[in-house]
Formats: C-alpha cells, structure tokens, sequence
C-alpha cells in the first residue's frame, strides 16, 4: 500500500463475497439466511453488461429456492426447447424439455444478464447482505488463523479495508484468487474464442416455440441464437482461436461476414439491425487446481469454465453458490463435520463439469452433430432423447435416473464415429490442432467489446 495513501478504517464480518454475479450473490444469500454477516463486493455498478443469456429448467428451482422466480419471469422469455439447425443435414432438431426423464420444469428463461445480475444482487440485499458497488479488490492478506483482510478500491481511488472470517470468490473469469495463488491451468482440452451482439429485426420462431435457443454449426465452430423477451436477439459465434485472429476487417463486419458462412443463421438474419457494440473474448477455457482452502472457497467462473454451449454456465455458479453455502456454513459453525461437506462438494461441482466438458469437447464433431440431428426414431428406441434432454435441462445434481441413458448415448456415440471413421478421425486430429492455438493478439479483438477476464467488457480504442 502507497505511504501516502491513509490507512483506512476496517469493516469486519463472518464471509466476504467476491463478485456480484449469480454464484456470487447466490451463495450470499443463502449465507445471509442461515444468520451470517456477509458482505458482497461487485467491482461494477449494476446493471451491467455480461454474456451467458440462456438459462436451463434445472435453473429454476433456484430462483425458486431464492425468491425471485417472479421477478425472473417479468424479464425473461420463456424457453421450452433447444433447436438444433444443421446446414450439415438441411434439418432441424428440436428437444423440448418437457419430454426429460423429469417432466416438473418444462422450460427455462431467455434473460438479459444486466437485468438478471441485478435482480439476484438486490435481492441479497434484501435478504441481509452488505452489498456495495464500484469497489474492486486489489489484495487478499491471509493470517494464521485463515482469516483474511480484504482490500478493495473504488472508483475515485479510495481504499476500503475489510476483516473476514471466511473468504468467497466468486469473481468470474477474473479468477481473483486462482490467478493469485498461481494455481489457475489453461484447459488443454478445450479453447475456444467468441464474437457476438445483440440484433433487432431477427426471424423469430412462433408461439411457444418464440424463446427457444437454436445451435447451428459452420466450419470453424457453432453459432447461438438466444431471444429476449423486448424482441431483440443474441447471435453469436463461437470458434476456434486461429479463425477470430485471421480477422482483416472491422469487428461488426467480421461477424457478418462468420454469419454467411451458416446458411441457417443467415436466412434468419438477412433483415437483421445490429444494436449494440460486437464482443469478443478469447481463451476461453481454464480450470484451477482445487475449489476449497484454509479459509476460501471459489465458486462458479472463479473456479472454472469450459464454454458457452448447453448454457451450463449460470446452473454450475449458481448450484456451486449453494452448495457452497453448505461448506462456509458448516466451517464457522461446526468445523469438525466440514471434511464430508467440502468433500460432497468437490464431487458435485467436478462431476457436474465433467459431465458437460465430455460433450462440449465432441460438440463440433461429426458424430455429435449426427447424433444430436439423429431421426425420431431412434431417438425413441435408444432413449436417445431422454439422454440429451437431462444434459440440456442441467438434470445431472439430482437423483434423476441418468447415468443409463447417458451410458447408452456414449456407446451410440462410439458406434457412430466408427462407421464414418476416416471423416470423424481426421476432425479429431484437426481439433487437436486447433485447441493448441495459445492467445489471441491484440489485434484480433481490436475494435470490439473485450469481455476477456472482466465482468463488464472494456472498450478498446480504435486507431
């Protein structure tokens, strides 16, 4: 700290939150409830700009659980199904969630971020939470007795100080705590870059149909198309790092030019009006070396993400914020039963990425797409369809009988790669290939919303 800078007073409390996201303000609440004194520290002013628009049923029990499913409803469009459309096999897809093995949530929300963010902020404020804005934490010191002294600063420079017993991150893609402690690992498995805007004038489906999410590939990735509920749309690629850096024209144009290459997107989009900057962010894929320390606990992006598809983001923060709330709780107040609940916890919040890296990473090859593009019929006699719709709603926490079906998919998977072996191995050797591509340089996002490592995307100046 600079000597000239005044040693400013000390708040002390039981947990302090970083980050105002839904794992963060989530596991806040959930703390707040069971009597704790927390305080939440969002780096932002809310509402602010974020990606990860599409949410999954499993998501609304949560909302349920925390109060402000009413609230969720107003703002977002309801989402009845996942589309997939193939310019691979000149079809479409369609999974509706009311056909999972579960069929209590038949459907999940479409919801701007900016609003869905601020709803679960405020609501933990109402439930208790010290929440504060525009404050961003610069130094994390820990003592022997694992608690920690936090500091933050705002916007007009000013430091604040805070004592606390316990310690959350929930920073995002930050990685307040993992980058700290130098145990943040790029994912080797997967990588991945994004470009993406909000459009108007997009073709929307009809009746319940409206708020779906449409997937479609095209050859350096896949596209998602996620409406909101004001009648503007979400469009974005997401592709492999070395396409994003061959970019030679504006990002706005760039993103048309992606768009062209999928037919099925840009029947859709041929009368369509951009309305906000175009994004990129790059890298997206890292993972950290554990979840649970003397004294910390990271949940949701601080820990680690994969990618955007199958929208898994949002449920794998927000169910880590519960159960991480269990492992906080349990800590302060009988630490000698701790041991069992980290360990539930390390279990659920891994698993659960697994389950979804094993399909993210096959997700652009052509076994998945003709598997996820499989006829009706044999969706039905292998239960194929049961399969995808408990990975698409999030079901994968519960005791819902899954592990069957989605054995089954996997051997059908096998089955399907081999008979079109030569096609699928030389897609396998060429996405190895493609995930080794390390950083984007600088100039592959110039000119676009930068929503690397940040909650709010930084404006890059163009020269």
């Amino acid at each position: 700290m600079p000597e000239t800078q005044a040693q400013p007073s000390t708040h002390s409390c039981d947990v302090l939150v970083i980050g105002g996201g839904p794992a963060g303000s989530t596991i806040s609440t959930k703390l707040a409830e069971k009597g704790w004194n927390v305080v939440q520290l969002e780096k932002e002013h809310h509402p602010r700009f974020h990606i990860g628009e599409s949410l999954l049923p499993m998501n609304v029990p949560i909302l349920e659980e925390l109060g402000v499913l009413d609230q969720v409803e107003e703002i977002g469009i309801r989402k009845y199904g996942a589309e997939f459309d193939s310019m691979y096999h000149g079809r479409m897809s369609l999974y509706y969630f009311g056909k999972a093995l579960d069929t209590n949530h038949p459907y999940a929300y479409e919801v701007k971020r900016e609003q869905f963010d601020e709803i679960l902020f405020r609501n933990a404020t109402k439930k208790g939470v010290d929440t504060r804005e525009g404050i961003k934490v610069i130094e994390v010191t820990t003592h022997a007795d694992n608690s920690s002294t936090i500091v933050g600063k705002d916007k007009q420079g000013n430091l604040h100080t805070f004592k606390a017993r316990f310690l959350v991150d929930a920073s995002g893609r930050d990685t307040f705590l993992s980058s700290k402690l130098g145990i943040k690992r790029r994912n080797k498995d997967h990588n991945s870059a994004a470009l993406f805007g909000h459009f108007n004038n997009v073709e929307r489906r009809e009746g319940l149909d409206e708020g779906n999410i449409t997937l479609s590939w095209f050859e350096h990735g896949w596209f998602w198309m996620i409406p909101f509920k004001d009648g503007e749309m979400s469009v974005g690629a997401v592709c492999w790092p070395y396409y994003l850096a061959s970019r030679k024209v504006d990002p706005e144009q760039f993103l048309y030019d992606t768009i062209a290459m999928c037919p099925p997107v840009a029947e859709r989009m041929k009368n369509a009006e951009l309305v906000t900057k175009v994004s990129a962010t790059g890298n997206y894929s890292y993972k950290s070396d554990h979840m649970v320390g003397n004294g910390y606990i990271m949940v949701g992006d601080a820990f680690a993400f994969v990618d955007p598809v199958f929208s898994s983001g949002v449920l794998l923060g927000m169910t880590s914020g519960l159960e991480g709330a269990k492992v906080v709780d349990t800590v302060l107040r009988e630490p000698e039963k701790a041991a069992k609940v980290i360990k539930h916890f390390n279990r659920t919040v891994r698993s659960g990425i697994k389950t979804f890296s094993w399909f993210i990473y096959r997700i652009t090859q052509p076994a998945m797409r003709d598997m996820f593009m499989s006829s009706e019929e044999r969706k039905v006699s292998f239960k194929m369809e049961e399969a995808i719709l408990s990975l698409l709603a999030g079901d994968i926490f519960r005791d819902t009988p899954i592990k069957r079906p989605l054995f089954i998919f996997n051997m059908l998977y096998r089955l399907t790669w081999l008979k079109d072996w030569r096609i699928n191995l030389a897609a396998q050797r060429k996405r190895k290939t493609d995930i080794r591509f390390k950083d984007l340089p600088p100039e592959a996002t110039k000119g676009a919303r930068n929503t690397k490592n940040t909650e709010k995307p930084e404006e890059i100046e163009v020269n």
